[in-house]
């Protein structure tokens, strides 16, 4: 660093860069993650591109970090980008600071370069200690097979055995599968009942069922096995095995490498579990009827640094996290194929016990209208007092759209939920419309002019507006005729010169090397339900509920006459189709506080189920890039102004001519 002519201390080239980037870390820190950074030395750090997200390690991060001085804590979030440092002097955390900065380090195993930037702070986020307990009715039992099993085992595999592949097995040509007792169908989830494979179970596996009922770890003997090799970076989805397939206990040997596996209870509580090498794992009750369970494809799991506990949940405490290496891993999972329909304590998620179908795409214009009556209209009035709590702050750029109006326009918000933009702009004259009677009621009580009425019809002379927003409503019809309708009622609405803001749901929720906030928000599940933050885009409040309905379609045309059935969406992952369902899980106590619902019962939920609070489905269209802005250019007498992408949302500006 040089000084110039008046002793001032100058930057060189370099130090500039590195100052620049330094900046640059900060702002994203605050603007991604809510982390604000201080301009005065503190003795806490947070270092960015330094996180378990990036490949790094606590090990390796922390052989940086100490040669510095003592360290008090290092802090390592599950999949983030960046971590934490808490020096014991404010000295020592300048000295990293000063020095540190724009280190470069080289991820162990994956060989990448990485530059570390360290900023002060004055907060740092400690998360709660308190461990993660098992879900109820799940048991682990360490080491049941000695090493001279475990190989035994693995050698009695005949990988290369001639056999005939199903259709039901195409779908995992990466990754080898192999099924004795009865086949394991992957299309439907089930067995063929009336089509046992040859030759049962294998003798060695028998003889350790025998071992193991005689021991207590299991109350039955098993008639199903389905063999699976799992590959580093290899996973499955998260499921509930069928109910009516197969009986109480699920049990799953795990060899030749230890592994993470998932569970989520569909009100959000989720617990990530060790299955160390040679364990068995044995699901019952709660934990086999209820929770989902899934393997993430990745090639390292987060687990526990300390060497004290490498069983069970993996903790939630984030100064003892760290990666672990995943390796070959050969999974035994055992089942008894149920001869008679299930009768578990868990009605609303039991496809035995379910009184409701799974609802198909519409072919038709009545079918359609069913449809969404039922998947949006009665949902929105069920839920309607637990939305309203969840929604506060309204959009940024939607606000940006209403403060560009002139003073005194009339303006239309056609589907205006709460009314959150009814009081934007007290010198607008605007008015909000409904399908909800209930979430109309809340924008009385608000003081603002509302109304119930369908967005394809409503009762308003053409013409007579200077603007229209339509937020999160469009993606709510089901097929491409009625979405169109619904842009046109718009435009019907304005006076030439007139200005529409259209948002709807996005197909990609990662756009640009983006994630959406929608695919991001991962928060803290203290209670019983977790929604999305109210600033977050598309207006989905949902609860990281899970659903054991898998199917395997992809999105529907609304020009084809098809009878698929919708899929049902397992929140905070990406789309895998256009047209789906979309889980709410209704928080305690709201549902009675909507006046106008009557006897709406969710999508897979029974008047009997004591254990849950209803699970509700809507339907949803998710636009694809373009889709939004091409229907809008197919209305007469508009000009298309802008075309964004907003978190998550797909929104197009548009002017009447």
């Amino acid at each position: 660093m040089e000084t110039d002519g008046i002793g001032q201390q100058r930057l060189s080239k370099a130090e500039k860069k590195l100052r620049q980037k330094q900046m640059k870390a900060r702002h994203t820190l605050l603007r991604h993650e809510g982390i604000e950074c201080v301009s005065y030395p503190t003795k806490s750090l947070v270092v960015a591109n330094g996180g378990l997200g990036n490949g790094v390690s606590r090990c390796q991060l922390l052989s940086v970090v100490q040669d510095c001085g003592l360290v008090k804590a290092l802090l390592m979030p599950p999949g983030k980008p960046y971590s934490f440092v808490k020096y014991g002097r404010t000295e020592d955390s300048k000295k990293a600071y000063d020095s540190l900065n724009g280190k470069e380090i080289t991820v162990e195993d994956s060989g990448q370069t990485v530059v570390l930037y360290f900023n002060f702070v004055e907060k740092v986020p400690w998360e709660d200690m308190t461990p993660t307990a098992l879900p109820p009715g799940l048991k682990i039992i360490e080491e049941l097979v000695l090493p001279e099993e475990e190989k035994e085992l693995l050698e009695s595999i005949d990988w290369a055995e001639d056999e005939v592949t199903s259709a039901a097995q195409k779908s995992l040509k990466h990754r080898r599968v192999k099924h004795f007792g009865y086949e394991f169908r992957y299309d439907n989830n089930n067995v063929d009942r009336d089509s046992p494979l040859p030759g049962g179970l294998p003798d060695i596996c028998n003889k350790l069922l025998a071992k193991w009922l005689k021991m207590g770890h299991i109350k039955e003997k098993p008639d199903q096995l389905t063999i699976n090799q799992y590959e580093p970076g290899q996973g499955i989805p998260p499921h509930i095995d069928t109910h009516s397939a197969f009986e109480d206990e699920i049990i799953a040997l795990s060899l030749g490498a230890e592994i993470v596996m998932d569970f989520k209870h569909p009100d959000g509580h989720a617990a990530a579990v060790m299955l160390p090498q040679r364990s068995l794992l044995v699901m019952s009750g709660e934990s086999r009827y209820l929770w989902t369970h899934g393997i993430t494809p990745r090639k390292f799991d987060i687990v526990q640094a300390s060497e004290g506990q490498k069983i069970g949940a993996v903790t939630t405490d984030i100064g003892d996290l760290t990666l672990n290496k995943r390796g070959e891993r050969t999974s035994f999972t055992f089942r008894k194929v149920r001869r008679s329909p299930c009768n578990c304590s868990y009605p609303s998620v039991c496809d035995s016990q379910r009184k409701d179908t799974e609802p198909s795409f519409p072919d038709n214009e009545r079918e359609a209208s069913k449809l969404e009556e039922k998947y949006v209209h009665e949902v929105y009035e069920g839920i309607a007092t637990h939305f309203s709590s969840t929604r506060h702050s309204p959009w940024p750029r939607v606000v940006e759209f209403l403060r560009t109006l002139p003073c005194g326009a009339v303006v239309a918000d056609v589907g205006c939920g709460n009314g959150k933009y009814l009081g934007v702009r007290k010198d607008l004259h605007m008015f909000g419309c409904d399908r909800s009677m209930t979430l109309v009621d809340i924008c009385g009580e608000k003081g603002f002019q509302a109304f119930v009425c369908d967005a394809l019809r409503v009762p308003v002379r053409s013409g007579s507006c200077d603007a229209c927003i339509s937020i999160a409503v469009i993606h709510h019809f089901s097929t491409v005729e009625r979405r169109l309708a619904a842009l046109c009622e718009l435009v019907r609405l304005l006076r030439p010169g007139g200005r529409a803001l259209i948002y709807v749901w996005a197909m990609e929720q990662e756009y640009k090397n983006q994630k959406s906030k929608y695919l991001k928000e991962k928060r803290a599940r203290g209670g019983a339900s977790e929604e999305l933050s109210s600033d977050t885009l598309e207006e989905t409040g949902d609860s990281d509920c899970q659903s054991s309905v898998h199917p395997k379609s992809r999105c529907c045309n609304a020009n084809q006459a098809v009878h698929a059935k919708l899929p049902v969406h397992t929140n905070r992952t990406s789309f895998g189709s256009q047209d789906l369902l979309v889980p709410w899980h209704l928080k305690d106590g709201m549902k009675k506080k909507s006046r106008h619902v009557q006897s709406h019962q969710p999508v897979g939920c029974s008047a009997d189920s004591q254990e849950l609070s209803p699970i509700f489905h809507r339907y949803y269209h998710v636009f694809s890039k373009g889709e939004l802005e091409a229907l809008c250019k197919r209305l007469d007498s508009i000009e298309v102004q802008e075309s964004y992408y907003d978190q998550g949302n797909w929104c197009v500006v548009l002017e009447k001519r």
